[in-house]
């Protein structure tokens, strides 16, 4: 097996899927978890694949640390078996014909039997599983399962790991709980590990750093809370799940507040928003979540919250524990709050209310070209 330094993942692709869809990627992942984030049909699957030699770009180069996995150039495109890379897929390809341990020696089969079962043991007790070594998968929980699968990526000692989606199927304790044990592995390991998710709470609980696909091409790059919870594209803003997106125009700075006003195009409502970088008339989208919108049965005051809008409930709907209000202040918004607040202040239908923004709720976006 070639030698590999897996300091750092360096990727430089490029990659047509169709005639209308390229794939063009270009970043560097250290040891830790890059979070590849976008919805399905981004190109996210399509780039793992490309990493993992299952797929060949077109052109580029891919590099761990200073061991070259891809080269166009040079005319270097090292085969699967020595890549070095762990793949993790979503549906996760146990066989379900043999034991636990079975699974994970899989791809230790060259190694001594010896071997084999001391460094699946070793793992399987890392990843807390290794009291149902002689069960087969059908006998064992989703979760456990997932750490399995997991386990026999892991086994090999990879220079990289590759997780697709690997948790989607999994509540929120037992997604927590896997990818503690997965930061304390890697602790002792350091590789880069890509976890694909298009999961915004993953997004911001698993990973250190995130990368943002779209439509094949990186539109954003950095830390999650960032990139994800401070958007400043409007691509980003949907993506990051942002139910509110106004057009909006500048119409007075406030530089000794910090803050400048903006008219909500096409009403005439006005909010007070961040100080940025723009003049008096110029346009942008405003962007705010449903869930950090309060509403007010009576006019509010002595509130730190700056925008204040006499609206009227057009709807109320139930999802879950939570109830979204439709809301109309001459421009719809949409407020998610919880059922319990709902039945309290009787929201329904009809009622004339207050909605109540804060100021750094307010996100200035660029628009979409």
């Amino acid at each position: 097996m070639a030698s590999i330094d897996a300091a750092t993942l360096s990727v430089d692709i490029r990659k047509r899927l169709s005639p209308s869809f390229a794939l063009e990627a270009k970043f560097s992942a250290p040891p830790g978890i890059t979070i590849l984030f976008g919805r399905s049909g981004s190109g996210k699957t399509s780039l793992l694949n490309c990493i993992a030699g299952l797929l060949a770009p077109d052109a580029g180069r891919i590099a761990l640390g200073s061991g070259e996995l891809f080269d166009s150039a040079k005319k270097i495109d090292l085969a699967i078996s020595n890549r070095s890379v762990g793949f993790l897929f979503q549906d996760l390809a146990l066989f379900p014909h043999l034991t636990v341990e079975q699974n994970v020696q899989y791809g230790l089969a060259k190694l001594p039997a010896e071997v084999r079962r001391e460094r699946c043991a070793t793992i399987l007790e890392s990843m807390r599983v290794g009291a149902l070594s002689k069960r087969k998968p059908a006998e064992i929980s989703g979760g456990e399962k997932q750490r399995v699968a997991l386990a026999r990526s892991l086994v090999t000692d990879p220079a990289i790991l590759l997780l697709d989606e690997p948790l989607a199927a999994l509540d929120a304790i037992t997604k927590s709980s896997i990818v503690a044990d997965l930061r304390e592995w890697n602790a002792a390991h350091g590789i880069p590990i890509i976890y694909v998710t298009h999961s915004l709470e993953e997004a911001l609980a698993v990973g250190e750093s995130v990368i943002v696909l779209e439509v094949g091409k990186i539109v954003a790059r950095g830390n999650p809370l960032e990139v994800l919870d401070t958007p400043r594209q409007e691509t980003i803003a949907q993506l990051a799940g942002f139910e509110n997106l106004f057009d909006a125009t500048v119409s007075a700075l406030r530089q000794e507040r910090g803050t400048m006003m903006c008219a909500l195009t096409g009403s005439a409502v006005e909010l007070e928003v961040p100080l940025a970088r723009y003049q008096t008339g110029a346009s942008m989208r405003v962007a705010i979540r449903a869930g950090e919108i309060m509403i007010a049965t009576s006019p509010p005051h002595g509130i730190s919250a700056r925008n204040v809008i006499p609206a009227t409930i057009a709807s109320m709907r139930i999802e879950g524990h939570t109830a979204i209000a439709e809301v109309d202040a001459g421009i719809m918004f949409q407020v998610r709050l919880t059922r319990g607040t709902r039945e309290e202040l009787g929201l329904e239908a009809g009622r004339k209310i207050w909605l109540v923004i804060k100021t750094y709720s307010c996100h200035l976006v660029a628009k979409q070209e």
